[in-house]
């Protein structure tokens, strides 16, 4: 079936349009569906349950990660800290470039 989209208004393209999607969406929640009853099937044949081969596949739980704690702070500014890693901030090179050392701005 060929259809000549050239020659439709765009009433019957919005039309055609929404029922392409109304078909799409229902084709997906078969294919869902169909793959589900599959995978079922085959986890049963082998003892085993859907919470089983999720938990499986999932892998180890990751931990959250959590700041480092500052070490160093801005005598000027002490909102400014910094933990020591990565690049120092320009606060810290600026007081050792006065004469500072970094043991001076520790907190």
């Amino acid at each position: 079936m060929k259809i000549d989209l050239k020659k439709m208004s765009a009433a019957d393209l919005k039309a055609l349009a929404k029922k392409i999607e109304e078909t799409l969406v229902q084709a997906e929640k078969e294919a869902l569906s169909k793959a589900l009853k599959e995978i079922h099937k085959v986890a049963k044949s082998h003892g085993v349950t859907l919470e089983e081969v999720i938990a499986h596949f999932s892998g180890p739980k990751k931990k959250a990660k959590t700041k480092a704690a500052a070490k160093y702070r801005n005598p000027e500014d002490p909102k400014q800290t910094w933990t020591g890693r990565g690049r120092k901030p320009n606060w810290v090179n600026d007081a050792i470039k006065a004469g500072k050392s970094i043991d001076d701005l520790e907190i």
